[in-house]
């Protein structure tokens, strides 16, 4: 369960810790006292998008921490297989935001908005105001029941998913050969085209690295003889000047002297090399010099096949294996277009047996479902009966799409009566507001029993009803509160006197500022704001009164329940 609440600078609130306690945690406050931030905060940790303008101003961030005491074995089992440890039972979800991005971490570990949803889903579930509009729609109705029977049907419904993208791609498939023949004959006339380009050319693979060498050289030829002829002058033995004839000269010059002194031939021996090294140089630079071809048929030739070969990679690819692996490509499918009629009946088989799995389990999980939906509507009647639907009925309707999809063929609908007599027909027909939201309060009851989601949260869930109706609601929600912790939001005295717990939200201010707070009511607090809600602004001892009886009185009666 919930066991702390800790928001810092988010709107109105500066500083909040709240201790939640087991059971029924009931919340009160003056419309627009801050009611609606407290539970953003946590639809916050439940992947709530953030925003820049949710940081109270001043504040460069905002924090919010939930601490939760896992009791429950299968919400630890499913914390485990997200990756989640406990820490002595105890799991913290802490979120701060900044400047429109956000900080996530889980037990001090940094995790995504996905990841910290995700385990949180595992730990409570919010009920919003408008929450009960959603059953309105027949995909919401079906994820119902489809979460209702999710140990049967989820597995099933798996199966469904992997037919029906077997399915769609065999319809994809024979979809892209459901051509006509002039088509065919012009991708066939425009593949051959390209085919006969590519090997025309008779690519070699590393030819265009070679072709670009000799582009490079041809296309250099004159700057390179005269650069050699020079660097020939400068080291050879013909122009007078040469580096060789210098260096020659100054072996015969040292070679005089050696005899008087030995340590000169080690200096003899260098020059002498250096001779050698110059002799060698001038020889394989001859050679080249005299090598050197630069006939204008070569220079045209090479060109001329190296835009041949850039033409084809700027269409087919960035090197000639690219280009070679693209003329496969398209023999492959030159190939297949002569064997069309074949690969079309092919095709066809295809999908026929893709049709027929895909109904297959289709059905099966029809069938599921069906067995489900029967549990679903007694479970529903059930707790329509505890929340003041004396004469309801309620059922679950099965029509077959006209289209397979990735959740199956069925499209189902809620259909309830409330009054003796009346048909059965579609819940947006026939219920108000208010009886929408009782209809949501039982599910989440069933749905919550089925997961055992430990904390619950509800907001403002007694739109629309009073009386009678509303006992029946605060009843209810004390029932819920034997199994489950329970955070409602409520402006009925009839659901604040059932509270185990009960807080105040008011807004006041501060230093110049507006602030929520939070604070615990007990004893006569808690019977003053049950009286504030049965009376309005002005407290009259008579109202006090009968706010004191109603509290003890949903005492009484939450005793003799649990009796």
């Amino acid at each position: 369960m919930l066991v702390h609440l800790h928001v810092r600078n988010l709107a109105l609130i500066e500083d909040i810790e709240v201790e939640f306690g087991p059971g029924l945690n009931i919340l009160t406050g003056e419309t627009g006292a801050g009611k609606s931030i407290l539970l953003g905060s946590m639809q916050l940790i439940l992947g709530g998008r953030s925003a820049k303008d949710m940081i109270r101003t001043g504040a460069s961030s905002a924090l919010v921490e939930l601490l939760f005491q896992v009791e429950n074995p299968r919400a630890e089992a499913s914390l485990r297989e997200l990756g989640v440890e406990t820490s002595e039972g105890q799991v913290l979800l802490t979120r701060k935001l900044m400047d429109g991005r956000s900080i996530n971490k889980i037990n001090g570990e940094t995790c995504t908005v996905a990841q910290m949803k995700a385990a949180a889903s595992c730990l409570l579930d919010i009920h919003g105001q408008h929450e009960h509009q959603s059953l309105l729609y027949q995909d919401k109705q079906l994820e119902i029941l489809d979460i209702y029977g999710k140990e049967e049907i989820f597995p099933a419904k798996d199966q469904v998913q992997k037919s029906y993208k077997e399915y769609r791609d065999c319809k994809r498939q024979l979809d892209e050969l459901d051509i006509d023949e002039e088509q065919r004959n012009r991708e066939r006339a425009f593949l051959e085209f390209e085919i006969n380009e590519i090997e025309s050319a008779q690519l070699v693979s590393g030819e265009d690295e070679e072709l670009e060498k000799r582009y490079r050289k041809l296309n250099n030829g004159r700057k390179i003889l005269e650069t050699l002829q020079g660097v020939r002058d400068l080291t050879g033995y013909e122009s007078g000047q040469g580096a060789g004839e210098s260096v020659g000269n100054a072996v015969r010059e040292i070679s005089r002297v050696t005899e008087y002194d030995t340590q000169l031939d080690s200096m003899a021996s260098a020059l002498q090399e250096i001779d050698g090294l110059l002799n060698d140089f001038n020889r394989e630079l001859a050679s080249y010099v005299d090598d050197l071809n630069f006939d204008d048929e070569a220079f045209y030739e090479t060109e001329k096949r190296l835009d041949t070969i850039n033409g084809l990679k700027a269409k087919y690819g960035r090197t000639i294996e690219d280009i070679q692996e693209y003329c496969l490509k398209q023999k492959q499918k030159l190939e297949n277009l002569d064997k069309y009629e074949e690969r079309f009946h092919e095709a066809e088989e295809n999908l026929k047996k893709s049709r027929e799995e895909l109904e297959t389990v289709s059905h099966k999980l029809s069938v599921i479902r069906q067995k489900y939906s029967q549990m679903l509507t007694d479970k529903i009647t059930e707790g329509l009966k505890d929340l003041n639907f004396l004469d309801v009925q309620f059922q679950i309707t099965f029509r077959r799409r006209k289209e397979y999809t990735a959740g199956g063929f069925d499209d189902i609908e809620y259909e309830i009566s409330t009054n003796p007599g009346e048909s059965l027909k579609p819940l947006g027909k026939i219920v108000s507001g208010g009886e929408l939201s009782r209809i949501m309060l039982a599910i989440k009851a069933i749905l919550a029993d089925r997961d055992q989601i430990e904390t619950l949260i509800f907001d403002e869930i007694d739109t629309g009803i009073s009386g009678r109706t509303a006992q029946k609601v605060s009843e209810k929600m004390a029932v819920i509160g034997r199994c489950h912790q329970v955070l409602c939001i409520t402006h009925l005295p009839q659901i604040a006197a059932m509270a185990d717990t009960h807080f105040e939200i008011e807004k006041h201010q501060k230093d110049n500022e507006t602030i929520t707070e939070i604070h615990p009511l007990e004893g006569d607090d808690s019977v003053r704001e049950l009286a504030r809600l049965l009376g309005g602004a002005e407290i009259t001892q008579a109202v006090f009164d009968n706010a004191k009886e109603m509290k003890e009185l949903a005492q009484v009666h939450k005793n003799t329940r649990l009796k």
